[in-house]
């Protein structure tokens, strides 16, 4: 009996709504140690594959109401789900069907009948690339850059890190039309910046927090008309976390010198802590213990040149 760790299975959606296909590629594939899904019609494929994002689709061409063409098209301009590789599953073979199905942004095709060993050989092929694409992006983020590719003309997402997709579900609800009507205006205003040597302008404020990017394009690098850009935010609680990492401070010795970098007395900082100002001390003297400091200006100048300060409070 196969013992696999189902956390850490690769995962397939298939989309057909031929009960026995379903059921051969189903069995096929989970005794290759698969996590599979399963969508009986396009609308529930996109609901599924936004909610689960599979590593690798299959996907029937031809399915009662929305087709797979549609599908496919839906998927590739959705930017949830726009970077999981497709294989359609068609018995159309004719030049015009393999050329619509590769203009739709799927990956690869399998000719029914249905071949199981066939099928796995390719998923296995795209599964690695998606892997290695997905261990990029993700040691992005681990370097702190919640990164993004736009497409200039039209502000369409091109491809995104997890951080920056966690940033961009946040500041503005999941909504890819707002993404890329916010981000057009942007990058224009960014450009000018960068021409006049200033900061590029905040992305967008949401409450007691901002998201701020940095822009660059990507030209040089043969995609003409791309820009890559870089996604931090900025708010009380983002800039304790970096100061809990930056300096090995416990969380209620961050607030207190988050406090501290914009003047706030021990006092003050008692009162919004809601802590005696004795207290408060002996954080302090934790901090500057840790930081290898003896004054609050000391410690507040080490803090600003290791992490990034919101220049209001």
């Amino acid at each position: 009996m196969k013992n696999f760790d189902s956390a850490n299975r690769d995962v397939v959606l298939i989309v057909d709504d031929v009960p026995d296909n379903l059921s051969l590629l189903h069995d096929a594939l989970d005794d290759a140690g698969y996590t599979v899904l399963v969508a009986t019609s396009g609308e529930s494929a996109l609901q599924l594959a936004r909610k689960s994002r599979p590593d690798v689709i299959l996907l029937d061409a031809l399915m009662p109401g929305m087709d797979g063409f549609e599908v496919a098209n839906r998927m590739k301009n959705d930017f949830v789900t726009q970077n999981i590789p497709i294989i359609f599953m068609t018995g159309l073979t004719e030049t015009e069907h393999v050329v619509a199905a590769f203009a739709s942004g799927v990956a690869d095709y399998v000719t029914k009948p249905i071949k199981p060993q066939e099928v796995l050989v390719r998923i296995a092929a795209h599964m690695q690339n998606a892997r290695q694409i997905k261990q990029a992006r993700t040691a992005l983020d681990a370097y702190g850059q919640a990164t993004i590719v736009v497409r200039e003309t039209d502000g369409h997402l091109i491809w995104q890190t997890p951080g920056a997709r966690k940033l961009l579900q946040e500041y503005f609800d999941d909504d890819n039309a707002q993404i890329q009507q916010h981000l057009l205006p942007w990058i224009e205003k960014a450009r000018q910046a960068t021409l006049e040597s200033r900061d590029p302008p905040v992305v967008v404020v949401k409450e007691a927090s901002r998201l701020l990017a940095s822009l660059q394009s990507l030209e040089d690098q043969g995609h003409d008309g791309e820009w890559l850009v870089v996604l931090w935010e900025e708010s009380h609680a983002s800039v304790i976390a970096a100061l809990v990492t930056a300096f090995h401070l416990t969380m209620r010795e961050a607030e207190v010198l988050y406090w501290v970098i914009y003047g706030k007395t021990n006092r003050d900082i008692g009162d919004i802590l809601e802590s005696s100002h004795r207290t408060v001390n002996k954080h302090l003297e934790h901090v500057f213990e840790k930081l290898g400091v003896e004054t609050r200006t000391a410690a507040a100048a080490l803090a600003m040149k290791k992490v990034r300060i919101p220049s209001s409070s």
